[in-house]
């Protein structure tokens, strides 16, 4: 099942539990715009090359559109439509005045100099420039782009409209990007993770920890957990996957990352299979890479009783019922990776209002968002007797079903 229908599925599955008429589940799921420009530029060596860009708008009920833009090849129209889906829900469930956006480019970044990206960047938003804007659809980095991209989108956005920082977030701090943003989606994943272990009677300190991806998320995530007692007992990234069952050295780890680009050849834990971090003996599994790695062909081998989804749709929806069945207790990801977007949303405000926060206003404001999240999610879970995700769904889709019905585009 692809990320489309699976989304599709657990809207489905909410709607029915949220009582939705036909007519406002057809409102709900229908995209508000979908745009797919040509993107062509010269490259270095004088040649023309071509790339097609997407940005799929899915609802502006709540206030404008946010989402991240993604360079990657295997970025295609379900895909984008799936998380552009995602983030209209992520954003009811936390509770942020904002609604869901998608975008990204089909392209390999890392066959691409900076300046073809520069070109390629400055290109797609003027193909996009009247379509976007501070109240109507915010974009901000994903996977395969980061807040030099977005220096540039706000830079070709301004010459056409003025100088605008609030049209895109995850910035660089220089032009208006807010401290702790950089953090802010692992930040996000450490607060998840203590809420739902308190529910629990636990804490972080003592359990053990896998985690699936080691980018900005799963950095982040590791070192934060680290550093409030977790033992992190497995990482793999695209170079390799190690594991060392008394705990990895997390700033040793992130020193050999920064200085060979990827975990392999780290000598302070044994080298496994990538695919066998998954189904490592831990307490608590973080997924924070792809989507759909976890599935009905390892479901059954996964050992960890928690699951944390740091990344969007690691989940299938066959893997979600073989987990269920077997009591492992799963935070979805349209809570537990929302921190970035809540920060984004932050920065936002902090660009508006033209004053910007410390560190700890950003934390601390992250902090009370995702507690807050936490116990809305649990509230939806005993009032329709449902698991986590439902949960979220439900959460979700009735913020935004409510807004949609007082607009009076619902009837």
């Amino acid at each position: 099942m692809n990320a489309l229908a699976a989304t599709n599925r657990n809207f489905k599955l909410a709607s029915r539990l949220l009582g939705l008429d036909s007519k406002l589940e057809k409102s709900l799921l229908i995209p508000f715009r979908e745009i797919k420009v040509e993107c062509t530029i010269p490259k270095d060596d004088g040649t023309l090359a071509s790339f097609v860009g997407f940005r799929v708008q899915h609802d502006n009920a709540r206030g404008p559109m946010k989402g991240g833009i993604r360079y990657h090849p295997e970025v295609e129209p379900d895909e984008v439509n799936a998380l552009a889906q995602l983030m209209t829900w992520k954003t009811a469930v936390a509770k942020i005045p904002y609604g869901g956006a998608k975008g990204g480019i089909g392209c390999d970044p890392s066959e691409l100099s900076i300046s073809e990206l520069e070109r390629l960047t400055r290109v797609f938003t003027q193909k996009i420039h009247d379509l976007i804007g501070i109240h109507t659809d915010v974009p901000a980095p994903d996977m395969g782009t980061g807040p030099q991209t977005m220096a540039w989108m706000l830079d070709e956005y301004s010459k056409f409209h003025g100088h605008s920082p609030a049209v895109v977030t995850g910035k660089p701090i220089d032009l208006g990007g807010s401290l702790g943003r950089d953090a802010a989606t692992g930040r996000g994943v450490l607060f998840a993770t203590e809420a739902l272990l308190n529910e629990h009677g636990m804490s972080i300190s003592g359990q053990r920890f896998a985690i699936q991806g080691f980018g900005n998320v799963g950095s982040w995530a590791a070192k934060l957990i680290s550093e409030k007692g977790g033992n992190i007992v497995a990482v793999s990234d695209v170079t390799g996957a190690i594991k060392n069952k008394n705990g990895i050295d997390i700033l040793g780890l992130l020193e050999h990352v920064e200085e060979n680009r990827g975990i392999k050849g780290f000598d302070g834990a044994d080298s496994i299979d990538t695919d066998s971090i998954l189904v490592e003996d831990c307490d608590i599994l973080v997924p924070a890479a792809l989507g759909g790695v976890i599935n009905r062909e390892n479901a059954n081998e996964i050992k960890a009783k928690f699951i944390i989804e740091g990344a969007n749709h690691p989940t299938d929806p066959e893997a979600d019922e073989i987990l269920r069945r077997k009591g492992v207790v799963i935070l979805p990801d349209i809570y537990a990776n929302s921190g970035g977007v809540t920060v984004s949303y932050f920065e936002w405000v902090q660009n508006i209002q033209g004053f910007m926060w410390n560190e700890e206003k950003v934390n601390k404001e992250l902090k009370t968002y995702m507690t807050r999240g936490f116990k809305d999610l649990k509230e939806m879970c005993t009032t329709h007797s449902c698991d986590l995700r439902m949960g979220a769904f439900t959460l979700g889709i009735n913020r935004v079903a409510q807004a949609t019905t007082i607009r009076g585009w619902g009837s």
